[in-house]
């Protein structure tokens, strides 16, 4: 079995980090990486599918675009 040293995974940039506060942002990170995402509410349709007759011009030319 070889000894090779452990990849570090967390690196501090600036200041001194002690082992506690390590250990403590590390279970803070594993814990949202573990964490599951909420399933997201069924919305349905955005819109209604049909039409509201009374809320339509009552003529409607016959070349219309709307026909």
């Amino acid at each position: 079995m070889s000894t090779t040293p452990a990849e570090s995974v967390l690196r501090v940039e600036k200041g001194l980090a002690d082992p506690e506060e390590l250990a403590a942002i590390t279970a803070v990170l594993l814990a949202r990486a573990a964490a599951t995402p909420a399933a997201p509410a069924h919305r349905g349709r955005t819109h209604a599918g049909w039409r509201r007759l009374e809320r339509t011009p009552g003529f409607r030319a016959p070349h219309s675009w709307q026909g």
